[in-house]
């Protein structure tokens, strides 16, 4: 059963790019574009060290539990987690907006392993895993707000994939960009990849080259951030 959007590629000059920005400096970024709610709250690595995620979004969407449809027959049905694992394209991270629920663990061991299996590159959620020993045994990065025994239909009804969601207080559209590293996960609006990752990667070699200063013992006034005399001095060195 298919439901929902069609993933898109990501270009992968673009994904690559991504691939050396920091979620922090993006949400500089796509604030200077009068973006200020892009960081998902909740999203935690799961595992310290874990690599870094870059992907389009595939949504998942859960609402509160009602009790004749959060039931484990409910994991049978066309409309459930397992349907739309298998959907799931090679590259996509998993978005799963859980309301936020912290005492009912959306995907366990077995999920993850199928969705490691099929190349899906990171689940993110502001909700919580079930299993977490096995979670972790199956190498698919996670970022959420940490573990809980019980399972998902305790606390939250399944009810779609591929349809605008909420997640940590942030609207994440199908086909959206997620870059998730230490800080959490970031969202770039779809339509705003290209001018993003081309002012991001601007953002980093001119933070680099303000942390070369700082070593250098220069005092942060005027450099940080840099007044028209240190543009001219970036500009210049940057072009030498």
């Amino acid at each position: 059963m298919e439901m929902g959007i069609e993933v898109q590629a990501i270009d992968q000059t673009l994904a690559h790019a991504l691939g050396s920005v920091s979620s922090a400096t993006l949400t500089t970024v796509l604030l200077k574009k009068g973006l200020r709610n892009v960081w998902l709250r909740g999203t935690k690595p799961l595992a310290p060290g874990q690599p870094r995620a870059v992907g389009r979004a595939f949504t998942l969407r859960f609402i509160s539990a009602r009790e004749d449809l959060a039931t484990p027959a409910a994991w049978s049905s066309p409309i459930s987690t397992r349907t739309a694992v298998e959907a799931m394209p090679p590259g996509c991270i998993c978005v799963a907006g859980a309301m936020g629920v912290t005492d009912a663990g959306i995907f366990g061991d077995i999920l993850c392993a199928r969705m490691r299996k099929i190349g899906v590159a990171a689940l993110v959620t502001d909700g919580v895993v079930r299993d977490v020993s096995g979670v972790l045994s199956t190498g698919l990065p996670v970022w959420c707000q940490g573990a809980a025994a019980p399972a998902s239909v305790t606390g939250l009804t399944f009810v779609n994939w591929q349809e605008p969601i909420d997640c940590g207080g942030v609207a994440i559209f199908p086909n959206d960009v997620i870059v998730a590293d230490e800080d959490g996960a970031v969202v770039i609006p779809a339509a705003l990849l290209e001018p993003v990752v081309h002012l991001a990667l601007e953002q980093e070699r001119l933070e680099t080259w303000i942390m070369d200063k700082v070593v250098a013992g220069e005092r942060l006034p005027g450099l940080y951030p840099p007044d028209a005399e240190n543009l001219l001095r970036y500009e210049s060195e940057k072009s030498a």
